[in-house]
């Protein structure tokens, strides 16, 4: 077959995404309110105990468990994540089912230059964010604070053509990162093997977060 015909040819394939990674975004029901609850708790909290150095690059990060100081509108934010992880997660037949979720959850409070370092939650199955207080970010997006995902599948399309990027049917980052913005009352949930960080904010305020990993309890 010539060359000329071989261009002429046309293909009517058949393509399967595969391996996608879901980020699950959500605003809480009465998130105002539970807002308003939470600030004065985490920062009364941030009185009584110095926290302790994980990710984070500056900033406070809770030690003691919530469920001993955050009292409802603590338990309201990680009731909401738990529901939301029943909703995305199925047996291997493809069933939808209810797990009884073991939980773990930590507050973080940011002030100016503050960051998180790129990390993921061994033993996690599913890893949650909630924005008490995005500092302004949501209204001026270049106070920074983004929080970033890494792509799992590695830099190797970028490095080969940063201009690139496959068609695989979703947000492909091309083997780069992908950026959300901080807003009151959002709750993000994704896998807890998903590398990602915060970057730093800059802001003149102090942006206050909630983090929780669900794992099974069996």
């Amino acid at each position: 077959m010539a060359a000329n015909e071989a261009s002429d040819t046309e293909l009517n394939p058949s393509v399967g995404y595969f391996f996608a990674t879901p980020v699950v975004a959500a605003i809480v029901p009465g998130a105002e309110a539970i807002n308003a609850d939470l600030v004065p708790k985490v920062r009364a909290q941030r009185e009584v105990e110095a926290g302790k150095r994980a990710s984070n690059r500056g900033g406070w990060h809770s030690a003691a468990p919530i469920d001993e100081w955050a009292g409802d509108s603590g338990r309201a934010i990680v009731n909401a994540g738990k529901a939301m992880a029943n909703q995305m997660t199925l047996d291997r037949s493809g069933n939808a089912l209810a797990v009884d979720w073991l939980w773990r959850a930590w507050a973080n409070i940011n002030g100016p230059g503050h960051a998180n370092d790129f990390h993921c939650h061994p033993g996690a199955m599913w890893s949650s964010t909630y924005y008490v207080d995005d500092g302004g970010c949501a209204e001026n997006p270049a106070l920074g604070g983004e929080f970033e995902i890494m792509d799992p599948r590695g830099p190797q399309v970028a490095m080969h053509d940063p201009s690139l990027i496959i068609a695989d049917g979703g947000q492909n980052s091309g083997g780069t990162t992908i950026t959300f913005t901080p807003r009151a009352g959002l709750l993000l949930m994704f896998p807890g093997w998903l590398q990602h960080q915060v970057r730093p904010y800059n802001g003149s305020r102090e942006r206050i977060s909630f983090a929780f990993n669900l794992s099974r309890t069996d």
